[in-house]
C-alpha cells in the first residue's frame, strides 16, 4: 500500500539517508527559497516512470556536497575530488529517490542516477505537475530536494 507523498515524507526519506548513512543532521528550512543554489553547486537526479512519472532531484551547495562526500569516503574534505563529489551526488540521489519511490504508486521504475555541476539543465517546477520542494540546512551548506512529476493517466 502506498501513502501520500508530501513534504513530511521527503524530509523523512532525506533524514533516513543523512542520519543513518553519514551521521549528519539536516534541519528543514521554512521555504525552499531560503536555500540559495548557485554556480558550482552539485545536482544529482533520478527519473522514475510507470504509474508515476517524474524526476527526483537533489541540489547541494558545494560545501555540503564536499562534506557529504568526505563522510561517505571517510576522507578529509581536502582529499575530495570533483569526480568523487559527482559520484557521491549520484549515490545520494539514488538512496533518497529509492526511499521516496516506496511512497509512489506501483509499478514505478528508476533510471540510473545522473549528476553534474550547477547550472545543469533542470526541470522547472510547475504546479500542474505536482511538484514538491523541500530545503534542508547543515552547517556545511544547504540541500534542496525537488520531486517533479505526477501519477500517470490511467
Amino acid at each position: 500500500m502506498t501513502h501520500e507523498l508530501d513534504e513530511k515524507s521527503i524530509v523523512k526519506a532525506s533524514a533516513q539517508f543523512w542520519e543513518q548513512m553519514l551521521s549528519m543532521q539536516l534541519e528543514q528550512l521554512e521555504t525552499a527559497c531560503m536555500c540559495r543554489i548557485g554556480n558550482g553547486d552539485v545536482v544529482g537526479s533520478v527519473a522514475l516512470n510507470g504509474a508515476w512519472n517524474g524526476v527526483i532531484e537533489i541540489i547541494m551547495s558545494a560545501g555540503l556536497a564536499t562534506a557529504a562526500t568526505a563522510a561517505m569516503l571517510m576522507q578529509p574534505a581536502s582529499a575530495v575530488t570533483e569526480a568523487d563529489t559527482l559520484d557521491a551526488a549520484k549515490e545520494i540521489a539514488n538512496m533518497i529517490a529509492g526511499t521516496i519511490k516506496s511512497a509512489l504508486p506501483r509499478p514505478c521504475n528508476m533510471t540510473v542516477p545522473r549528476s553534474g555541476i550547477h547550472p545543469l539543465a533542470c526541470v522547472t517546477p510547475d504546479s500542474e505537475t505536482g511538484s514538491l520542494q523541500v530545503a534542508l540546512a547543515h552547517e556545511s551548506g544547504c540541500l534542496l530536494i525537488r520531486v517533479l512529476g505526477s501519477a500517470a493517466a490511467v
